[in-house]
Formats: structure tokens, sequence, C-alpha cells
């Protein structure tokens, strides 16, 4: 059975706004290690329509960004992304695909396929994955930072408390603390 990670920075308030994370060298190559590690990419829509409207143009050369941010960005070009979206079913974007039908079963066969498993990256989508009972690993990149607004991790809830294992807690240079977890089952 496949793997099925869910990574995201996240401020000691919960805070999951993309703009309130610090990003630098070092955040990036977080990011970039576990993309590395991971088999695929999975998005909700907006997550997806956040990332599209970016990245494309950094790796072809179209937007001027540091070496680091043109190689993550070259990466992420050639990494599968499935994004699951209810209303949207074109995605042009080199290597993306609408992942449809049911989510338990498009979600599990995705993440049974690769050997390295899925990477998942959106928020919302990871609160839908998590009440089917499909994650099963966090990777969160905690932030020194308190945003005091949201939107914030799992605010529509679960229906009950996860147990997690502490995997990892490696404190980075910039302050910000990568957290990984495994689902206790």
């Amino acid at each position: 059975m496949g793997r099925l990670t869910f990574s995201h920075n996240v401020t000691l308030d919960g805070c999951v706004d993309h703009q309130e994370g610090i990003a630098d060298d070092e955040t990036r190559a977080f990011f970039t290690r576990l993309m590395d590690e991971a088999g695929a990419m999975l998005w909700g829509r907006v997550t997806y329509e956040l990332m599209e409207r970016y990245w494309p143009a950094v790796a072809r050369g179209d937007v001027e960004a540091p070496p680091a941010m043109r190689a993550w960005a070259v990466a992420l070009e050639a990494k599968p992304k499935y994004v699951a979206s209810s209303t949207r079913t074109d995605f042009p974007w080199t290597n993306s695909h609408h992942l449809a039908g049911d989510l338990r079963t498009a979600v599990q066969e995705l993440a049974d396929a690769p050997p390295a498993g899925v990477l998942l990256g959106s928020g919302t989508l990871a609160t839908e994955l998590d009440r089917l009972d499909l994650i099963d690993e966090y990777q969160l990149l905690v932030h020194p930072r308190i945003a005091g607004h949201g939107p914030t991790l799992y605010q529509r809830g679960l229906p009950s408390t996860r147990r997690l294992e502490l995997i990892s807690a490696t404190p980075l240079r910039n302050g910000a603390v990568a957290m990984h977890y495994r689902r206790a089952r």
C-alpha cells in the first residue's frame, strides 16, 4: 500500500496562508526534498491554480528568480501533479492530471501507484482526505509567526481526534521547525 503524506506551511496559530510563511532557501530545500522523495503531487483546485499562475513561468525562465527557486520550479514541472476538483477538468500545466471519480477510491489508487507515495499539499483537501482516513504521514513546517487570521489548518473540523507519533522535529536556522509525524493507527 502506498503512502499519502500531507505537507504544509503553518504558523504557530495554525494559519496556512501561503504569504505568512518564511520563503527562503532553507524552506525551499525542505519542500524540494519532500517533492523529490514523492512519486507524485496531489492538490485541490485552488492550490493547483495558485501554483499554476507562477511556477511554470519560473521554470521557463519568464520570471526572474534565484537559481534555487528556478531549480525547484523545473523539478515541479517534471513531477506528476494530480488535482482533485469537481469544478474543473482541464489542467494544461505540464504533467498535470485530473483526479476523477470517487475521491476515496481515486486517492487510494493514486497513493498505491508510485512506490514513493504521494505528497499532498492542499489544506482543504487534507481535511477531506483525513475524514476519509487516508493520510498516513504529516510533514509540517511550523513557522515562528502568529498570523492572527485564517485560513487555518483543519478549520472545517474532523469527526475525531487524530493521534500521531513523532518521527522527527528538526529546527531550521530561520526559526521554523520541520515536524514529521506518522498516523498512530
